[in-house]
Parts: C-alpha cells; sequence; structure tokens
C-alpha cells in the first residue's frame, strides 16, 4: 500500500514547485486527520469548512478545503486512513508554517481506509528546526499544540513562495479566493465580474459620499468586493460584467455584512487608494457564473425572504413602472417580468433600477437569474437584488434544454401560479403534503381556527355551469364586479371608473374524484383557466353565440388530471358552518416527477422491509 503514495512531493510542492509539477503532477497522499472549523461569521449562513491533514509519509501538512469539496466530507468519502489524489491546489505559506489549500480532491475508494503509514515529519520552511511528530490520539488538532486549538478559526497564509501562475502581474502568486482572509497579506487574485451594482450615493450630516460593489469569482469561490468614494471614480468604468481582472494588495479583507450580499462567504474586499487592477489577456480559464437553480414548482416550498437562483422562459414583459419609498420618499424603476419552466408553472420577477430601464430581451428568452429574494406577497414572487445578476440565452445546459422544451411543446401550454398562495408548511402546523380525498376529511382539514393547505392528485368530473363567470373591472389589479349602467358602460365603484366591456372572471365549483372519493372545489380566474384552457371572456362569448359549443368545451375539460393545490377553511353560508375547499393553484401532472417520486416510495418501502 505504501508503495501507492507519492513520497517526497509535498517537499516539492513547496520548495520546488517546477519539479513538483513535472514529476508530481497529481500526487497521491494520505488524509491522516480531518476537523470541522467554527466559522468566523457564526449563524445559521455561516460557510461550513473543513482543514484537514495529508501525508505523502516523508511528511505532512495542515490543508484547508475549498467549500466546494466539502460534499466529500458530508457524502463520508473522506474519512480518516483513506487514500487520496490531490488533482488541485495552492501551496501557501503563513507565519513560518506551511499550509496547503485544497480545490480539488478525489478519493481513491479501492485502496480503503488503512491506518497511519510511515513516521511522516511536519513540514516546515526549509532551514525550521524539525518538530517531534505528535501523536494522533491527543486532543489537539495533527500538528497543532493544544493550547492553539483553542481558536478553531481557520489561519490562511500570506502570499506563497511558489506556484505562479502565468498570464500577468509578474512574479505574484494567484491567490484562490477561496483562501482570503484577514491573516492574508501580499496576494493577487485573479476573477471574473459576475455582477456590478449602480453607484449609490448617500447625504448625511455629517457627510457624503458614494460607493459601488462587484461580485469576484474563480474556481474556488465567490467574494464581494466595495469601492468608496475616490475609488469608485478609480475603478466604475474599469471593472465590466463578465470580464476578467487580476485584483492585487492593498485591497482589505474583512468580515463580510451579510445583509448586503448573497455569497457564501465569510469575508468580503474593500477597495484602498493603492489597489491594484489590471483586466486580464486570458479570459477563458476563470468559470462563468454559477448557478444553483430552484425550478418554479418548488418555489411554494422556499422559505420567505431565502435567496434562491431561477431560471425560465421569459414568457411577458410588462413596462417600466416607479414606486416611491415610504422611507427616502425616493422614486424606483421597475419592471414585471414572468419566468415559466417546464414544471407548469409561472413566476413574476421584478427587476430594479437601471437593470429594469435597459431590459432589452424578447418574449421567449431564456432568463438566468442568480441572487433573486423570494416574497410572499399575493402568492410566491421574486425579487432580483442589487447584488443578484441576470443572464440572457446564458450557453448553459439548462438553457438548451428548457428552450428545446419550450420550442417542442411548452409554447402552448397553459401555467399554474403560486398566485394567493400562503407559506404553506409554516403557517398550519400541519405537514405539507400530499392527501387523498378521503385523508382530507378523515383529517378534518380546515375545522381548525387557522386554514390547511394540502395537494391532491384528482380528475375533474363535472363542472357547474350556471354562473361560472362575473363581470370584472378592466384596471390593473382591480378584480371587483362591475355593474351595467344601461347606457353601453360598465361602472366600477372602487376605482370610480366606467369601461366600455367588463373582462369577465372565472368562479366556479368542480367536483373532483380519486380513488378514495369525491370533493366540490372553488376555483377563480388562474386556476379556473388551467381547467378550461380558455379565458372567461371566450366562454361568455359562446354563451351568447354558440351554446353548443360553449357544452362541447365543458364536456372537453371533464376527465382532466391536475395536480390542485387547495386550501381548506371554516366558511358560514346562511345559518350553517361548512368547510371549503379552494384551489389555489393547478397544473397538469408531471408524469416523468409522478414516476420518479412513486420509485422513491416503493424504495423505502423496501428498506423498510414492507
Amino acid at each position: 500500500m505504501a508503495g501507492q503514495i507519492t513520497q517526497g512531493a509535498l517537499d516539492a510542492m513547496f520548495n520546488d514547485p517546477d519539479r513538483a509539477q513535472q514529476q508530481f503532477p497529481v500526487p497521491i497522499l494520505q488524509c491522516l486527520q480531518i476537523k470541522t472549523l467554527d466559522s468566523k461569521n457564526g449563524g445559521a449562513g455561516a460557510t461550513e469548512r473543513f482543514r484537514i491533514v495529508l501525508s505523502d509519509l516523508k511528511n505532512y501538512v495542515q490543508c484547508m478545503m475549498a467549500t466546494q469539496t466539502n460534499h466529500l466530507v458530508h457524502d463520508g468519502l473522506l474519512q480518516r486512513g483513506c487514500i487520496v489524489r490531490l488533482k488541485q491546489y495552492q501551496a501557501q505559506c503563513l507565519k513560518g508554517k506551511n499550509i496547503l489549500i485544497v480545490l480539488d480532491l478525489e478519493v481513491i475508494q479501492s485502496l480503503g481506509c488503512p491506518e497511519k503509514m510511515g513516521d511522516p515529519q511536519p513540514l516546515g520552511p526549509r532551514g525550521a528546526e524539525p518538530t517531534h511528530n505528535p501523536n494522533l490520539g491527543s486532543t489537539g488538532f495533527y500538528g497543532v499544540k493544544n493550547e492553539q486549538t483553542q481558536d478553531t478559526k481557520p489561519q490562511f497564509p500570506r502570499q506563497a513562495p511558489s506556484r505562479n501562475t502565468s498570464g500577468g502581474q509578474g512574479s505574484n502568486t494567484i491567490y484562490p479566493i477561496e483562501g482570503l482572509s484577514p491573516f492574508s497579506h501580499k496576494w493577487t487574485i485573479k476573477a471574473r465580474v459576475t455582477s456590478k451594482s449602480d453607484i449609490k450615493t448617500w447625504h448625511k450630516p455629517s457627510g457624503e459620499g458614494k460607493l459601488f460593489s462587484v461580485n469576484f469569482l474563480d474556481e474556488s469561490g465567490e467574494i464581494r468586493a466595495t469601492g468608496f468614494n475616490e475609488q469608485v471614480d478609480q475603478f466604475y468604468d474599469l471593472l465590466q460584467e463578465g470580464q476578467v481582472y487580476y485584483i492585487s494588495t492593498p485591497c482589505r479583507v474583512q468580515l463580510a455584512k451579510k445583509q448586503f450580499s448573497n455569497l457564501p462567504n465569510d469575508y468580503e474586499l474593500t477597495f484602498e487608494r493603492d489597489t491594484q487592477i489590471e483586466k486580464a489577456e486570458d479570459q477563458t480559464s476563470v468559470p462563468q457564473v454559477r448557478f444553483n437553480f430552484v425550478n418554479i414548482q418548488e418555489l411554494q416550498d422556499v422559505e420567505k425572504d431565502a435567496t434562491i437562483d431561477v431560471i425560465g422562459v421569459l414568457k411577458e414583459v410588462q413596462e417600466v413602472t416607479q414606486i416611491v419609498s415610504k422611507t427616502t420618499q425616493k422614486p424606483y424603476d421597475k419592471r414585471e417580468l414572468t419566468l415559466v419552466d417546464n414544471t407548469g408553472y409561472s413566476v413574476r420577477c421584478t427587476i430594479w433600477g437601471k437593470t429594469a430601464t435597459n431590459f432589452d430581451a424578447q418574449p421567449e428568452s431564456i432568463v438566468a437569474m442568480k441572487g433573486t429574494k423570494v416574497s410572499d406577497f399575493g402568492g410566491r414572487s421574486l425579487s432580483l437584488l442589487s447584488s443578484g445578476t441576470m443572464a440572457i440565452d446564458p450557453d448553459i445546459p439548462e438553457a438548451h434544454h428548457l428552450k428545446g422544451w419550450y420550442d417542442s411543446s411548452g409554447r402552448n401550454n397553459t401555467f399554474a401560479t403560486h398566485n394567493n398562495m400562503a407559506t404553506l408548511g409554516g403557517a398550519t402546523g400541519r405537514k405539507d403534503d400530499t392527501k387523498t380525498i378521503s385523508q382530507v376529511k378523515e383529517e378534518n382539514l380546515g375545522t381548525g381556527e387557522m386554514p390547511d393547505y394540502f395537494s391532491l392528485k384528482a380528475t375533474v368530473v363535472y363542472i357547474k355551469q350556471d354562473n361560472f363567470a362575473y363581470p370584472g373591472c378592466r384596471s390593473e389589479g382591480c378584480n371587483r364586479k362591475v355593474t351595467d349602467m344601461g347606457d353601453g358602460t360598465w361602472r366600477c365603484e372602487k376605482c370610480q371608473v366606467n369601461h366600455d366591456r367588463p373582462q369577465y372572471r372565472y368562479i366556479m365549483s368542480v367536483n373532483v374524484n380519486d380513488h378514495t372519493g369525491q370533493l366540490w372545489l372553488s376555483c377563480f380566474d388562474d386556476t379556473a383557466r388551467i381547467i378550461m384552457g380558455k379565458s372567461a371572456d371566450e366562454l361568455i362569448e359562446m354563451r351568447e353565440n354558440d351554446e353548443t359549443r360553449l357544452a362541447a368545451e365543458f364536456e372537453q375539460a371533464n376527465c382532466r388530471k391536475l395536480n390542485f393545490r387547495c386550501r381548506a377553511k371554516m366558511d358560514t353560508f346562511g345559518e350553517q358552518q361548512r368547510v371549503r375547499y379552494q384551489v389555489m393553484s393547478a397544473a397538469p401532472l408531471d408524469y416523468k416527477m409522478e414516476g420518479n417520486k412513486l420509485n422513491e416510495l416503493i424504495n423505502a418501502y423496501s428498506q423498510m422491509g414492507m
């Protein structure tokens, strides 16, 4: 087994990097210990970090794992004693101590997790006195005295004397974003600007000023940087979204203000007067924006105020409107977009400021957003944060997949919304899950003080055709019933406006069945459109001109099987109380998704021995 280990690799990495790259391009090492580090920022949103010790039998060195390698620990692959292939790293030095920042690591599972091999000694800088190899069974971390472990916060190195990256900045070492901390001194990062804010100004009794911020990305992580006053003039025009730059000290590294950033980094940068920024000639070696998409249907399960990434087909684009802030009395430009995806759902997204006024994407474009805030006002909706980014028709697999789906079948689909949907799990105290009709009745959903929410897979078997729609106001945002004035106009008392014609809206009672029973559901305009496939205006016109066709439309709507999101609430009708079941959203069944759920359920039963 010892013959598999690349002996002497660690010494070469730190003291002869050229030889290391030639002779040991991908060294094989043994993991001697793993330790979880507490975040400096604390809190629920803090980034989890791991420190490990790697050995080449002759020497061992402490290592900080980049967060993109955390999954190896979470999945149980990286364990004490296991053999690993070190595919990408940065060799650094801090206060006389060598440390590796591990950017990419592969566990060789076939070699198992043998006991510690050899008698490795700590690898110190050349000329340093060797220290005794501490006992792995001690309470301290491997190679660290016990008193030092009282502070478990990671201590990153200064500029490394090795592993230069060609392509600019002379002999400066390219430092990974993941390795930046207040302990870092001379460094250069090579990173892509993934977003740049507008210039913001402030006025206080003590003075006035301006600032802007950018997000930087490299292969190890992301970090936010802010420039104030003179640095706005110095760097704002230089830094452009999508471009790659070298950024070098002096540049302050400090704890991140999480209320202003959605990035998973405990630190952020502040530009200084002498900060050096240079555009890189090589624009391809740094990755593009990283997304972690949530599909639109899953928004109903995302907590309010969470920050997510989303991708969808641009279905509608509204005109720019302006609102006035209640706190600052300043006007803000906004634009509403509607995105849809192949889950059968749509969502309203708000973009702000120059992003809104400069938006020129055409409907049916693919829009990817990073850093959107989930709102629950009138149902699930999204708002692009000032620190967020938006890409139109990005060259990524998710965009190509959505484009292919939309062109082949999605263009003519009808999409469900999250309108009027409450925060399902937290508001009710009940588990938010799928019910059969018999479960809805047996569990007495809707009989408590608070409404209950549930999902239901059921088939439409009958739709009441009398009074299925009402004449509504045509003003945006108003759903009030209007009155026929007898002079060819229809009046809305709320808006105090007369319209030449009403906009009819559904108010429909639908009977649905599943294998356990039947239930009457109340549907309003958005959900009834999903069931009927046509607007209420179209059906009213049929009722006046072609009742045979109208009857055929209702008949065609029968036997449709849908996913319903419902609210059960006690209502009073006359002197009688009864539970009313209102449909909050509806969508056609995704048979692939349903098949996957059924497969998971079968596997769960199998594991239980049932």
